[in-house]
C-alpha cells in the first residue's frame, strides 16, 4: 500500500527569548507512516505536542531534527529542509489542513474561500465554485450566507467554511486539527462521512479529536504523541 508521508525521527523545541534563551523540549524522535487510504489519530493528553506536530508537518513549524517524506511529482522530497516555495507547492498539491480556525481575506465571499484551493491548481471557476456550494450544502451552510464574508460568522459556521475548504480538493494528505470542535451533532455526522469519503479515494488523513466519538468513528489506528514526548535532557 502506498506511503505518502513518512516522518522519521523529527523533533521539535521553542526558545524562550523573553526568558534568557531557554530552550523547552516539545517532542522527539516522532516517527510514523501513514498509509494510503487510512485515518490515522494523534492521542495523549492536552498540552503534549499534537498540534505541534501537524504544524510541522503543514511547514508552519520548523523542525530541529529529522525528516518529513513526501512524493511530488514522482519524487521524494524532505519538507523539513524544503525551501518556502517547495512548502508552498507542496501545500497546493500534496498536503492540505485544516486547522481550528479559519483565516480569511476580508470581504471574500465564503463560496469563494472555500473554492479558492481548487483555483490555484488551475479548475475552472465555474466548476469550482460548483464543487464550493455542493460542499456548503452538505454542511448545511444556509444558502443566503455563501455571498457574504465568513468573518460575520458565528464559530460554527466559519468552522464548515474551514473545513470545506480543506475537503475540497484531492490532495495525497490531508491533516485534521480538531475539525468537530465548534460543530453540533448532525455536522459532527457529516465529517464523519466526509472522512470516510476521503479514505474511500485513497487520502491518507492524521487529525486530532478530542471528541471521542468521533475518532471511535474515523480511526483506523491511534498514534501515542506520549512515546514522543521530548524532556529536558534531551534538549
Amino acid at each position: 500500500m502506498p506511503t505518502p508521508l513518512v516522518v522519521s525521527e523529527v523533533a521539535k523545541s521553542f526558545t524562550m527569548h523573553l526568558r534568557d534563551g531557554i530552550r523547552l523540549p516539545v517532542v522527539s524522535n516522532v516517527t510514523f507512516a501513514l498509509s494510503a487510504g487510512e485515518c490515522a489519530v494523534l492521542g495523549g493528553p492536552s498540552g503534549i505536542g499534537k498540534s505541534s506536530i501537524l504544524k510541522m508537518l503543514y511547514g508552519n513549524y520548523s523542525v530541529d531534527a529529522g525528516q518529513v517524506l513526501v512524493t511530488h511529482d514522482g519524487r521524494t522530497v524532505d519538507l523539513a529542509s524544503a525551501d518556502p516555495r517547495e512548502v508552498l507547492t507542496i501545500r497546493r498539491d500534496v498536503i492540505g489542513y485544516v486547522s481550528q480556525f479559519l483565516r480569511t481575506v476580508p470581504r471574500v465571499a465564503a463560496v469563494d474561500v472555500v473554492a479558492e484551493p481548487l483555483l490555484s491548481q488551475g479548475i475552472e471557476q465555474s466548476e469550482a465554485r460548483r464543487r464550493a456550494e455542493k460542499l456548503l450544502d452538505q454542511l448545511n451552510l444556509p444558502e443566503k450566507l455563501w455571498s457574504l464574508p465568513p468573518a460575520t460568522f458565528s464559530g460554527g459556521e466559519q468552522q464548515r467554511v474551514n473545513i470545506a475548504r480543506g475537503f475540497i480538493t484531492s490532495h495525497p494528505v490531508l491533516l485534521l486539527d480538531e475539525p468537530t470542535a465548534s460543530l453540533d451533532a448532525a455536522n459532527r455526522a457529516v465529517v464523519v462521512e466526509l472522512i470516510r469519503s476521503k479514505k474511500a479515494t485513497g487520502t491518507a488523513l492524521l487529525g486530532i479529536f478530542h471528541d471521542s466519538d468521533v475518532r471511535d468513528e474515523v480511526a483506523d489506528r491511534i498514534i501515542d504523541v506520549s512515546t514522543f514526548r521530548a524532556t529536558l535532557d534531551a534538549a
